[in-house]
């Protein structure tokens, strides 16, 4: 969400920051909407200061006792109170209209961002660990989870439709280590403090953290009303609405696990097949509420704890930073993660860390004080994903192959999967 305020005094700035994201100008519009807006509250109180005349009429009419003079005051002051009762709802009317076009709106990039139309213009900063070696073809993760009976897609399909499945045995448990692997390394070392939060929210969460109205298609709504998460970072982030924070109560870390639902709108016919797109999935999610000068520091944090699980994990990855063609909607600035598979012989992202400045902060009245200033500031907010936890399965599953369709649990999850090392073969 923007401030208007700061559109009238900026407009070639915001255009230019449109233009970036492949919008038309934006300026000149808003500001002529909120010129409406504006002009009908000057009407308002013009007549609010008419309706102020006429009572006082009223008074000197009785007091002289002219009363055809008190009758016609009288008659003004009704007449102007049916208007303004009327203006009132229309200045609701314009006041949303305003506020739902800036909500229909992308946050603007930061300076640093690359200009770009697509994922092909994303630039890679950086590289962790090293791409295994086979001696062999190495399978996709569906083939391998397939052949040992843990990954069934079909029994899923038919419980629940497409984009499902079902795991079992030391793939499913796998899956849970991967879970509290993360939980442990954010909380233990990272100092994340641990959430365990609804999966269900209101319009007001999703609308505060970006969701609505741009990715109403996306999400699973209830017949209640509410909303199933699409990410952690709705309930952790939306704990911050309406908060006032104290100097010295910022940053605020938290971490959740949980499941994550969305209708991957827009998505037909992109990986069918196994574990990669699904309508539900898992995911460690990391948020941050900040002020506004230490954000661009805590980005940078944030983007190192996730890169630190694929690192204990020993798997091979990439760092990218989003160019402006495809940053995310609320986003100020994006690193994607992207881990190596070796059964589809590329990366994809398993990790996507976000500085939204305070883009979602003013949607959902975020602020804090600052030592020595009376007037609050709006917080900033970040979220990485740290990480989707289905992902870094299919990543540990194709990386950690053998020739005869086994895997190897890495050493570091050896604990939570009960002293197993590896999944097909001994069990210990």
């Amino acid at each position: 969400m923007f401030d208007i305020k700061w559109i009238r005094e900026h407009p070639q700035k915001f255009d230019e920051g449109m233009l970036s994201r492949g919008l038309a100008p934006q300026a000149a519009g808003l500001v002529a909407l909120d010129d409406k807006r504006r002009a009908h509250i000057a009407g308002l109180q013009e007549k609010q200061e008419q309706r102020n005349r006429a009572s006082k009429e009223i008074g000197k009419a009785k007091a002289s006792g002219d009363e055809k003079a008190a009758q016609a005051a009288i008659e003004e002051v009704a007449k102007i109170k049916g208007i303004l009762q009327t203006g009132e709802e229309e200045s609701k009317k314009l006041a949303q209209a305003v506020t739902d076009a800036l909500s229909e709106l992308p946050n603007l990039p930061h300076p640093d961002v690359p200009s770009g139309s697509d994922e092909a213009d994303n630039v890679e900063l950086r590289r962790g660990g090293e791409k295994p070696d086979f001696g062999f073809e190495p399978k996709e993760h569906f083939e391998l989870g397939e052949a040992l009976g843990e990954m069934d897609f079909e029994a899923a399909a038919k419980i629940s439709g497409s984009r499902f499945a079902v795991l079992k045995g030391g793939i499913a448990r796998l899956e849970r280590a991967l879970g509290q692997f993360m939980l442990d390394l954010h909380i233990n070392e990272h100092g994340y403090t641990e959430i365990q939060p609804p999966l269900l929210v209101r319009d007001e969460a999703a609308y505060g953290t970006d969701k609505l109205p741009k990715f109403a298609d996306d999400l699973f709504r209830t017949t209640d009303g509410r909303w199933l998460i699409p990410t952690a970072e709705v309930p952790l982030a939306y704990m911050g609405a309406d908060a006032v924070y104290a100097p010295g109560d910022l940053p605020q870390r938290m971490t959740a696990h949980t499941a994550c639902f969305r209708s991957e709108a827009g998505s037909a016919g992109r990986d069918t097949r196994g574990y990669l797109r699904q309508h539900q999935f898992y995911k460690v999610e990391m948020v941050s509420i900040t002020s506004q000068d230490s954000s661009e520091s805590e980005h940078e944090r944030m983007t190192k704890c996730a890169e630190t699980v694929l690192d204990k994990l020993g798997l091979h990855y990439r760092t990218v930073v989003l160019c402006t063609g495809d940053l995310g909607f609320g986003a100020h600035k994006t690193y994607d993660i992207e881990v190596w598979l070796p059964g589809q012989n590329a990366y994809r992202e398993i990790s996507s860390c976000s500085v939204c400045g305070d883009f979602q902060a003013r949607r959902m009245n975020a602020r804090y004080r600052v030592e020595g200033e009376k007037q609050l500031q709006f917080c900033h907010t970040l979220n990485g994903s740290g990480v989707a936890v289905g992902r870094a399965l299919i990543a540990v599953v194709e990386n950690y192959q053998n020739e005869d369709g086994s895997i190897r649990v890495p050493e570091v999850l050896s604990p939570y999967m009960g002293g197993l090392t590896l999944i097909g073969g001994e069990k210990v």
